[in-house]
């Protein structure tokens, strides 16, 4: 399968360089930036699941470059959207499907609308990884999970043979039959996790250990299940209670990757994920307290 990349951050090149690995044709589409660090320091990835080093990897910075495609796998911030629609919608004229594993959803149909429901398939990934000063992915923990799913009917073909191109790569990999549901379930989690550690710019560890901090993670929990079944995804208070688990499991220093952008002065995802459920609740009559307050909270350190 010819696969290109746009978004290579951790995440983005993690799981190109394992589908390179596992014999797949991948090009990274970049930015000049991020070509001329590629062009010097090459592909790595630093992996408790084995080390890789990508050798002679291909780069673009124009999609006018790539002569055929299959899928773009989409990993972007979602603040990055926008400036990729353009590149997408090149190389879905050339028969692309397209793959995003934003967090969030109101991208799913902004990818839609622009591309057509059917070049847009579902997908969400789950994995702690930072790049270093070179540029190398340091993947730490056990997640390397990648989920895919057909948003519509007609994608169900290519969806199993993204899962036959991903079963010998080095990656946890899933084709959900209902993957509306899974890119709900993640935004639950992520939301609260990424809101209350950046918002109190705290890791998880001091989070849990004050029982009024952690009432908050909880009850961003339940409003974003509110939020999930007013759009038909039937997230119950188990799915709330599994979140829990998962949190109370991380590791002290554990935090999420908007806490870390924070630390850094990067600009943060909060209006992808946070100003994007407020406006889904709006469209939908709900109240949403706690996503409000996170939101104003965090809202003046988005672009520090």
């Amino acid at each position: 399968m010819r696969i290109v990349v746009i978004g290579a951050g951790a995440l983005g090149v993690y799981f190109g360089a394992r589908w390179i690995e596992a014999g797949e044709d991948v090009t990274f589409l970049v930015r000049e930036k991020r070509a001329a660090q590629i062009r010097e320091h090459g592909i790595k990835i630093n992996s408790p699941y084995g080390d890789y080093i990508v050798e002679n990897p291909k780069i673009v910075t124009d999609p006018g470059e790539i002569e055929a495609v299959d899928l773009v796998f989409v990993s972007v911030k979602g603040y990055h959207l926008q400036g990729t629609l353009e590149h997408l919608e090149a190389l879905t004229a050339k028969g692309a499907y397209v793959l995003p594993v934003l967090n969030g959803m109101e991208h799913i149909r902004i990818l839609q609308d622009t591309l057509g429901k059917a070049s847009v398939i579902g997908g969400l990934s789950f994995i702690f990884a930072t790049l270093n000063e070179q540029g190398h992915v340091v993947h730490s923990g056990d997640a390397h999970q990648l989920i895919f799913g057909p948003l519509e009917d007609s994608q169900k073909d290519l969806c199993r043979q993204i899962e036959e191109i991903a079963e010998p790569a080095v990656m946890d990999s899933r084709n959900s039959m209902d993957i509306s549901w899974e890119l709900w379930r993640k935004y639950m989690f992520i939301n609260a996790l990424s809101g209350v550690t950046t918002a109190t710019n705290l890791t998880i560890g001091p989070i849990r250990e004050n029982e009024e901090t952690f009432h908050i993670v909880e009850m961003l929990l339940h409003e974003m299940k509110l939020l999930a079944n007013r759009y038909d995804a039937r997230l119950t208070d188990a799915e709330v209670e599994a979140a829990k688990q998962n949190i109370s499991k991380l590791d002290p220093d554990a935090t999420s990757s908007m806490h870390k952008d924070r630390r850094k002065g990067l600009t943060l995802e909060v209006d992808h994920l946070h100003a994007g459920a407020v406006r889904l609740a709006e469209a939908v009559d709900l109240d949403v307290p706690y996503i409000r307050a996170i939101l104003g909270v965090i809202k003046p350190f988005e672009n520090a």
